[in-house]
């Protein structure tokens, strides 16, 4: 095994727990995909903040409540998981082993799912 904990200090090297240092494309490109994902939880943040402050003459109290609590949410569990996301995958390629199960993908399907239907549902109820 191709151990680089001598160029590795501190944290960095108790985190990436060892391993090969993969080629520098890979590590950016897993970088750019965290990236990606901080991206997106500052649009559902955005979107939940806008939500609450400039719907109020469309949505009831409750339900715009219930819709901004949920995009919140849906941002800062993203936000959350992406940064364990980047870190299993790098530690994945250090090592060579397969990489982690996409986990977020799914769960930013469901988690916009459910906020779609919430509007769906309530478009729907207010046209009849």
């Amino acid at each position: 095994m191709n151990d680089d904990d001598g160029a590795r200090r501190g944290l960095a090297r108790r985190l990436l727990r060892g391993g090969a240092e993969p080629d520098p494309r890979f590590t950016l490109a897993n970088e750019r995909t965290f990236l990606a994902w901080i991206r997106t939880s500052l649009a559902l943040m955005a979107g939940g903040i806008a939500v609450e402050a400039f719907t109020t003459a469309i949505f009831e109290p409750q339900l715009r409540t219930a819709l901004a609590v949920l995009l919140l949410l849906l941002a800062m569990i993203i936000s959350s998981l992406a940064c364990f996301r980047w870190l299993n995958v790098e530690r994945a390629m250090r090592h060579g082993t397969p990489l982690p199960l996409p986990f977020l993908a799914p769960l930013l399907a469901l988690g916009g799912s459910v906020v779609a239907a919430v509007v769906v549902v309530f478009v729907l109820m207010r046209s009849s």
